[in-house]
C-alpha cells in the first residue's frame, strides 16, 4: 500500500470518529474533500470503500457497537459524501460520450451532404460538360476531334473517381448491403488509388448491428488510409471474424512499420488516426491496439462487442 493511501486510511478513520462525535456539515465537507484527493491521487471506487469498510470496522471493536446505530448512520453519510466526486466523474464521462454521439452524428450527416454534392451537383455538371464536347465536335473536321475525345476520355476518368469517393463518403452499400461488401468496395477502391493489393477475409456471414457496422467501416477507413499516406506496403490484408461474444477486426500491412514503444508513449503525438478510433469504439465499450515493429509491418487490431450499447439510428445509419 502506498503512503497516500495509509494517510488517507487514518484520516478516514478520524473523520468517522470526529462526525460520530460532532456531526455537522463541517466533516461532511471534509470527507467530500478527501474523496476528491483520492480520487485524483488514483484511488479507485472499491478501494475507497474498503477504507470506509476498515474505519467502521476498527469503529466497531473500538466500542462502536455500543452505539450501533449512531455508528452506521455516520459512516453511510461520510461513505455517501466522500463517493460523491466519483458519481460527479462518471455524470462527466457519460455526458462526454453523449457529445461524442453527436458529434459522430454530425460528421455522419456533413459526410452524407459532400456525398450527395459530389455525386448529383458535379454529375450534373460532368454531363453538360459531355453534352458541350459532343456538339463541339460535331463542328470540328474528322483530324481535329482526337484532342475533344481524350478531354470526353479524361471526363470520364474524373466522373469514376467523384462516384467513388462519393459512395466512400456515404457508404450507401453499407446499409444495403452489410460490412463485408462495403469494405470490399472500399478497399477496390483505395487499391486503385494508392496501388496496394488488399484482401477483405471474412468469416462473418451474418449481418451486424447497424451501429457496429458503421463504426467498424469507418475504422477500416481511417486505417487504410494510413497504411496508403505512410506505410509504404504493399500487401494489405483485412479479417473479420467472431470471438465469443465480441467481433475481431485487423488490418495488417508489410509496410515499413513503426517504433510502437515511441509513437504510443504517454504524450507522443500519434500520427495514426487512433484517438479518432478509440473515441469511436469507446462508445460502443470497444478497444484498438497496435502492433509494429520497424521493418516488419503494422497490425492494427479491433475488438468489439457483439451486443452494443444504445446508438442512435442517425449515427448506425448515417
Amino acid at each position: 500500500m502506498s503512503v497516500d493511501a495509509i494517510i488517507l486510511r487514518q484520516q478516514v478513520r478520524a473523520l468517522l470518529k470526529e462526525h460520530l462525535e460532532r456531526g455537522g456539515e463541517q466533516t461532511l465537507e471534509r470527507a467530500y474533500e478527501l474523496g476528491r484527493t483520492a480520487l485524483d491521487g488514483g484511488i479507485g471506487l472499491l478501494h475507497m470503500m474498503a477504507l470506509h469498510h476498515e474505519a467502521l470496522r476498527a469503529m466497531m471493536q473500538d466500542g462502536g457497537a455500543a452505539r450501533l446505530p449512531e455508528v452506521l448512520e455516520a459512516s453511510q453519510a461520510l461513505l455517501v459524501e466522500s463517493l460523491s466526486p466519483y458519481e460527479m466523474t462518471q455524470m462527466t464521462f457519460r455526458e462526454t460520450t453523449a457529445a461524442w454521439r453527436r458529434l459522430n452524428e454530425r460528421l455522419e450527416e456533413e459526410a452524407q451532404r459532400i456525398a450527395h454534392a459530389l455525386h448529383d451537383e458535379s454529375g450534373q455538371l460532368l454531363v453538360m460538360a459531355h453534352i458541350a464536347l459532343a456538339e463541339l465536335e460535331e463542328d470540328l473536321p474528322p483530324r481535329n476531334r482526337r484532342r475533344l475525345q481524350e478531354a470526353r476520355a479524361l471526363l470520364d476518368q474524373m466522373e469514376e473517381q467523384l462516384r467513388r469517393i462519393s459512395h466512400e463518403l456515404r457508404p450507401t452499400i453499407l446499409d444495403d448491403l452489410g460490412l463485408v461488401p462495403a469494405l470490399e468496395f472500399l478497399a477496390e477502391g483505395v487499391s486503385k488509388r494508392g496501388g496496394l493489393h488488399i484482401e477483405v477475409e471474412s468469416e462473418i456471414d451474418d449481418r451486424l448491428a447497424a451501429g457496429l457496422e458503421t463504426a467498424l467501416y469507418r475504422v477500416v477507413q481511417e486505417a487504410l488510409t494510413n497504411v496508403s499516406r505512410h506505410a509504404r506496403a504493399r500487401r494489405v490484408v483485412v479479417r473479420l471474424r467472431q470471438e465469443g461474444g465480441e467481433i475481431v477486426c485487423a488490418v495488417c500491412d508489410d509496410g515499413i512499420g513503426f517504433d510502437a514503444t515511441q509513437v504510443m508513449a504517454p504524450g507522443a503525438r500519434s500520427g495514426l488516426g487512433l484517438i479518432g478510433m478509440e473515441e469511436r469504439l469507446s462508445v460502443l465499450g470497444g478497444t484498438v491496439s497496435v502492433k509494429a515493429v520497424p521493418g516488419c509491418g503494422t497490425e492494427i487490431w479491433v475488438r468489439v462487442p457483439m451486443e452494443v450499447r444504445h446508438v442512435p439510428a442517425h449515427i448506425a445509419r448515417g
